[in-house]
């Protein structure tokens, strides 16, 4: 079968690399002679040199081969130990078996009184220790690349699972802003547009700008909590302007947690959820309150609403209901902080469900604004 380009680039750069070991250790030959007035030709300390360098290329082979079967990693260490460990000591002895039957055949005259017995003895005094040494330093070398192979993996699936993120976002995006949304949006514009243009243009804007913020940050993992306030706002009044005096809001938004990070879009799905539940059935005065606090290294959000509570929203089983965001910014929230957060739904007759996430506090780069002024709501 013949070689790809890509093989070929391979075995090119495997050959060179061996070949500059070799002439790198010849060169050293050469000039030690020299220094010790005892000069060889140069066609003779590269014979003698390049060979055995030949050798341990065809060997590297072998011990990738055994590197591959026995790895050095934890769990596995004492088991590889007891191959490398006697392989080292056997491809010693052969590969300078085999450097010194590549002087006879290269370097040394045959009618000259050298055996090939003694030079072997020689030169196992003098390099065995050496030739173990380089079996080690190749088997580093695997071991090394490697690392860096599993850690390019690593950074390569990490990638991907940020861009299946991404996806998964913007396909939340989708869900999140649902056809009885947009509906009952240009339904009440509709109607304005007969009654009040002032007003109808107002929601045609605010619309706008809700759609706008949506796109400018689905790709974003977390935002500030001053967007999260800003996207939110939009959302509302779209919704004031349809339920009108019947949807009151409030706020209770400490200064300090305006550039604090929170994932991006937590509190619509949940705000949406209490004006389903607490203001849509209803046809007298509904109120949410929105609150974010700091307390120590954690920032703690809640919504809370003057609804009927938990017994709107659960099924006989304790599980949400179809269609609901708690369920999924729970499971946003787990993915994001692990166990470093809380996430709890609670009721009390007459204050209707009350929500609160807590998750690490942590500030965006670049100094904080404070624009707590901003979040009165007119």
């Amino acid at each position: 079968m013949a070689m790809t380009k890509e093989q070929q680039t391979r075995w090119g750069v495997f050959l060179v690399v061996w070949t500059v070991f070799g002439l790198f250790f010849s060169t050293q030959a050469y000039f030690h002679a020299k220094l010790y007035e005892r000069p060889v030709p140069w066609r003779q300390a590269l014979l003698s040199n390049l060979p055995d360098w030949y050798i341990w290329a065809a060997f590297s082979l072998l011990i990738g081969w055994l590197f591959r079967r026995f790895p050095l990693e934890k769990g596995r260490l004492a088991a590889s130990l007891a191959v490398h460990i006697p392989a080292s000591l056997l491809i010693a002895w052969v590969s300078l078996a085999l450097a010194v039957s590549a002087l006879f055949v290269f370097v040394i005259d045959p009618g000259s009184n050298f055996r090939w017995w003694p030079v072997m003895k020689r030169n196992v005094a003098m390099s065995y220790h050496w030739w173990l040494l380089v079996y080690w330093a190749i088997l580093g070398a695997y071991q090394g690349f490697d690392y860096h192979r599993r850690l390019r993996d690593r950074e390569k699936r990490a990638a991907q699972l940020e861009a299946q993120l991404v996806q998964a976002q913007l396909q939340a995006l989708k869900m999140q802003l649902h056809p009885h949304f947009l509906f009952n949006t240009l339904n009440s514009i509709s109607a304005l547009l007969h009654r009040d243009l002032e007003l109808a243009d107002r929601m045609i804007a605010r619309l706008g700008d809700f759609l706008r913020l949506t796109l400018d940050n689905s790709g974003a993992q977390e935002v500030t909590l001053q967007k999260e306030l800003e996207f939110l706002k939009c959302y509302l009044e779209i919704e004031r302007v349809r339920f009108q005096d019947r949807l009151t809001v409030s706020y209770n938004v400490a200064p300090e947690t305006l550039d604090a990070l929170v994932p991006n879009l937590v509190w619509q799905p949940i705000v949406e959820n209490a004006i389903r539940h607490a203001v849509a059935p209803r046809a007298g005065h509904g109120r949410i309150a929105i609150s974010a606090q700091l307390k120590g290294d954690t920032l703690q959000l809640q919504v809370q609403d003057d609804g009927p509570g938990l017994a709107a929203i659960q099924n006989p089983n304790g599980s949400f209901g179809k269609g609901l965001g708690l369920a999924n910014t729970r499971e946003r929230l787990r993915q994001l902080y692990g166990s470093n957060h809380r996430f709890e739904l609670c009721s009390e007759p007459g204050h209707g469900l009350l929500v609160t996430m807590e998750i690490p506090f942590s500030l965006r780069s670049g100094p904080a604004v404070d624009r707590a002024g901003e979040l009165q709501w007119k």
